[in-house]
């Protein structure tokens, strides 16, 4: 297994590789299972797998937010040696931004709601990075895992303004024996934090039963009452369409409907989201 710092290192390893289908996962580091399954799926999809470990600067709008993220790369490398990665591609944020990105993008509807309403910038720090890799690596997949929902669609709408030939595959949610979705995030919960924090998944998935009785708004406000009492904070659950993210007012405006929810345990802020209809 290769460890690469920078851009043109990369450029020089993958050059031998013309011709030969190059699966990529970014990610942030503080690999988990969840991360591993993508890079598993890469490796059997695919000749090269490279998996970048950068914690991007642009994507915090909370600089407090970017300073507590678990940085653990000794850790990553060895995990990331265990499932045959090929390439690890781990830069400096000197190395990713010689000078600022001023690049913005539109994405329109798709970055007002949920999270790009509660994090402004957000999904314009994670195209910018996100385009930086791709453009760095240039693969023919690219893996993202589903729990990043909004993310997903993000990019998916990124690879099609840019033009890039590049298949973005979401991946499904992997998830601890009690339901938590698997985070990065998690580890920095305290012990009766992560006691607490599989409600999460508890109220989505006893929320599926009401589809057929009760119409989406009132899910949704059974789903935030379920939650009142349980020490954890919602900061919003949406019940929206899988491709535009808008929320749904009936089951039969869409045939792809999906549960999105943003929680914070203590001071850790979790998101996951479960399929209504799909």
């Amino acid at each position: 297994m290769q460890i690469i710092t920078t851009k043109s290192e990369l450029c020089k390893s993958l050059t031998n590789s013309t011709g030969i289908r190059i699966g990529f996962v970014p990610t942030m580091g503080a690999l988990h299972q969840g991360h591993l399954s993508l890079v598993m799926r890469s490796k059997r999809e695919n000749e090269v797998t490279v998996v970048s470990i950068f914690v991007n600067p642009t994507q915090f709008n909370d600089s407090r937010d970017l300073e507590k993220y678990p940085r653990t790369l000794d850790a990553d490398i060895n995990l990331l040696s265990q499932v045959g990665c090929d390439i690890v591609f781990a830069p400096t944020v000197d190395e990713m931004y010689p000078e600022k990105d001023t690049r913005i993008f539109n994405f329109g509807t798709l970055e007002t709601v949920m999270e790009g309403r509660h994090r402004p910038g957000h999904f314009n720090g994670v195209a910018q990075i996100v385009s930086k890799l791709f453009d760095a690596v240039q693969p023919h997949i690219a893996y993202f895992g589903e729990k990043d929902f909004q993310q997903l669609a993000i990019i998916r709408e990124m690879v099609k303004q840019l033009n890039y030939t590049i298949t973005i595959a979401g991946c499904p949610i992997v998830r601890e024996s009690s339901g938590l979705a698997l985070s990065s995030r998690n580890m920095l919960l305290s012990a009766e934090e992560h006691k607490k924090a599989p409600i999460i998944y508890q109220i989505l998935s006893e929320s599926c039963i009401f589809v057929a009785q009760k119409q989406p708004h009132e899910v949704r406000n059974w789903v935030l009452n379920k939650f009142q009492n349980t020490g954890l904070d919602v900061e919003y659950f949406e019940i929206v369409d899988g491709y535009s993210l808008q929320p749904v007012s009936s089951w039969n405006e869409s045939d792809y409907i999906v549960g999105c929810i943003a929680v914070f345990c203590g001071k850790i802020r979790l998101i996951d989201n479960i399929p209504f209809k799909r």
